[in-house]
This record gives C-alpha cells, sequence and structure tokens, in this order.
C-alpha cells in the first residue's frame, strides 16, 4: 500500500504512514508541488497505486463519476488539528490497510460520527 497526501494535509500525516512501515508521498514534494492540477494527481496515483488523502471534494466526485482516483480516502473533520487527525487515523489504521491493501477500487470517508467505506463488494457505515 502506498499513500499519496493532497496539498492540504499535513506533512506530518506523510510522515505517521511512513513511520508505519507504508510508503507515503505529499504532493508538495513531487509533480509540480502544491501548483499540480488535481487531474495530474489523479493520473500520478493511479499509474503508481497511491491510495490519495485528501479534503477537496472534487477528489469524490471524480472518484465516483470517473473512478478515478482508483483509491481514494476523503477526510470531512473540517478544520481540526493535526494531532486530532493522526488519532483518528491511528484509530483506523488497521481497517485502511485491510480495505486499501489490494488493487479494487475503494473509497473511505472519515467524518465526525462515522466511517464510510465503499467498494465494489460492500458498503458499511461504521459509527
Amino acid at each position: 500500500m502506498k499513500i499519496l497526501c493532497d496539498v492540504h494535509i499535513s506533512l506530518k500525516i506523510t510522515k505517521f504512514f511512513t513511520n508505519k512501515g507504508i510508503i507515503s508521498e505529499h504532493v508538495n514534494n513531487i509533480l509540480d508541488k502544491w501548483f499540480t492540477q488535481d487531474n495530474k494527481i489523479y493520473e500520478f496515483a493511479d499509474k503508481n497505486d497511491f491510495v490519495v488523502i485528501t479534503k477537496d471534494s472534487d477528489f469524490k466526485n471524480s472518484h465516483f463519476i470517473k473512478q478515478i482516483p482508483k483509491k481514494l480516502i476523503k477526510i470531512n473533520l473540517g478544520n481540526i488539528s493535526t494531532v486530532e487527525l493522526l488519532n483518528i487515523l491511528e484509530n483506523c489504521f488497521s481497517l485502511i490497510v485491510e480495505k486499501f491493501d489490494s488493487n479494487e477500487v475503494c473509497y473511505l470517508e472519515i467524518n465526525k460520527d462515522y466511517l464510510l467505506i465503499i467498494n465494489k463488494n460492500e458498503k458499511i457505515r461504521l459509527t
């Protein structure tokens, strides 16, 4: 599994995944850095088998309309602290690895009160 953090995701999230043994990149360190257009991020992620982590709704729309990026984690938590997000990711880390370790199309949405997982075999809402 590999993680690609979008521009509005803290670099600390990239380090979190790296420390867990997951290959992790931040958009600010590749391509055209923070100027990279969304479609270039989608292409890079799918070509290199990355799971994209973003707060941007455009990625969600593209995932469901065009199935790109193929693997997406959408953060719907507003302006929470990075520490709070790290705690949430720690709590659902094994689930993230389980759902995204395959080559399947998969979507995980992290909300304040629930997680939503959608792939070709299931749609699950966990509270």
